[in-house]
């Protein structure tokens, strides 16, 4: 894992992350102009960007200059008081083109030499159906694709999204104007843009997201329809080699090699031996020529795998623990429940749907059922980063932890609304006490996030490699 100079101290890669997570960066004009053909880089923000530093850690690229952009155009003219906060968004990040490379600066000052992915048409496809694949689903690092929003949010359309929420904030709007939700994307447009990331550019890990609702069934239908999809695309049901039981389910993480730190840092998600050099090397940095060669090879030379082995789930808890035994049967390998925040009196304002309507009992309750029926790591929730006191956030993730659930974490992104009447980040020390939390927790109980390269926002398989010596 790199090192870097930052403020006069030396950070990590993860904590790297978290600040341009957080912050964003300018991205100059030359950058788009050198690489948006041959890389997968575009200026639609629905697109989530991202970046590979040169060690392999993904990231986020929000690109300040077009995310602004973006929100006016799309702001009802109530929501444009939210650009009132644009002077605070100002970040000291920026990517330019540096020897022909695209480079990272830090106030002008040279911290690193990334990559970017390689090329592909996914945004510019549409389902037989007719349904764009841009706008309603992602493509997050080299490993996932991910639906953000696959049902719309009842808590939102009553008045109560989660403060840090953009589709909630839609949502609110467009229930207020009495106009009519968007209807939930079809499991066939669903299958059909997971395959396509599957078989075409070897994606192993798919997210599954939608909308808050009153008691989770009215959503099922919905998870069933979803899950039954992707079910061509899931492989045997054994090919991940986990050995069966619930002591087993302890002993080995999801790609069924050995635990342990050297078992953790010897072999890639797919279960090829690591050789980090040679990993760095073949990433799509331009030495693999033409669109052809980028999309019939993984970045680590490998062919396209053509199975899933995550399928994460994010639901609503709902009252009847039933349906958690048929989404896991279905073929869902992890499902979260999250409760984003620990501390009860932030979480009454910031997520007052979940607190007002499901509950945080009722979270837990389902969080622990999964952990003790279909073992530690089954079960997860997500923690938005920056929000909360680093305290509140400990004691959260700890007791989860300690029930076999898995605590991980999403870097909140100021840049999309503001929680509490603000949008300023906290400091790196506060991400590297969470990054020692988290891989302290994880080893502590054993628990084991996606072993993927990474996620664009969220830190928790990058928190693995982190506790893993990687």
């Amino acid at each position: 894992m790199n090192s870097y100079r930052y403020d006069g101290a030396e950070i990590d890669s993860v904590e790297l992350k978290a600040l341009l997570v957080s912050r964003g960066l300018k991205v100059d004009k030359d950058v788009y102009r050198l690489f948006s053909e041959t890389h997968r880089l575009g200026v639609d923000p629905r697109e989530c960007n991202c970046i590979i530093l040169s060690d392999g850690t993904i990231v986020q690229l929000t690109d300040m200059g077009f995310h602004l952009k973006y929100l006016s155009g799309i702001l009802s003219w109530n929501n444009l008081k939210l650009l009132r906060y644009a002077s605070k968004l100002a970040t000291p990040f920026s990517l330019r083109v540096s020897d022909g490379k695209p480079a990272l600066f830090y106030n002008n000052n040279y911290i690193d030499t990334i990559s970017l992915p390689p090329p592909t048409d996914f945004y510019r496809r549409r389902t037989a159906l007719g349904t764009r694949f841009v706008g309603n689903s992602v493509l997050q690092g080299l490993d996932w694709v991910s639906f953000q929003c696959l049902w719309p949010c009842e808590y939102a359309a009553g008045g109560r999204p989660c403060q840090f929420c953009f589709s909630g904030g839609d949502f609110e709007t467009l229930a207020k104007k009495g106009k009519p939700l968007p209807p939930a994307l079809d499991a066939a447009d669903v299958g059909e843009i997971t395959g396509y990331a599957v078989r075409e550019l070897g994606v192993s890990g798919v997210q599954l997201t939608g909308g808050s609702t009153m008691d989770g069934k009215s959503e099922a239908r919905h998870i069933r329809e979803y899950l039954a999809a992707l079910e061509g695309l899931r492989g045997e049901a054994d090919w991940r080699g986990e050995p069966q039981g619930k002591a087993a389910a302890t002993s080995r993480p999801p790609n069924g090699e050995p635990q342990g730190k050297a078992a953790a840092t010897s072999r890639l998600p797919n279960g090829e031996p690591h050789d980090k050099a040679a990993a760095i090397s073949r990433l799509p940095n331009g030495e693999l020529q033409g669109k052809a060669a980028a999309t019939s090879r993984l970045p680590n030379g490998e062919p396209p795998r053509t199975a899933l082995n995550e399928i994460l789930l994010y639901i609503t808890p709902p009252n009847d623990r039933g349906l958690i035994d048929e989404y896991f049967a279905l073929g869902a390998t992890r499902v979260a429940c999250s409760l984003e925040l620990w501390d009860t009196e932030l979480a009454k304002t910031v997520t007052s749907g979940k607190v007002a309507f499901t509950t945080r009992e009722r979270h837990l309750d389902i969080l622990a059922y999964i952990a003790e029926k279909h073992g530690p790591s089954k079960a997860f929730s997500n923690f938005i980063i920056g929000i909360e006191p680093f305290e509140s956030l400990s004691r959260g993730a700890a007791h989860l932890a300690e029930r076999g659930i898995l605590p991980t974490a999403s870097v909140w992104m100021p840049m999309g609304r503001p929680v509490l009447g603000s949008m300023t980040p906290p400091g790196v020390d506060y991400y590297r006490r969470t990054k020692e939390l988290f891989a302290e927790l994880y080893t502590k109980h054993r628990l084991t996030p996606p072993e993927t390269r990474g996620l664009n926002v969220c830190i928790e398989s990058d928190i693995l490699r982190y506790a893993s010596g990687g």
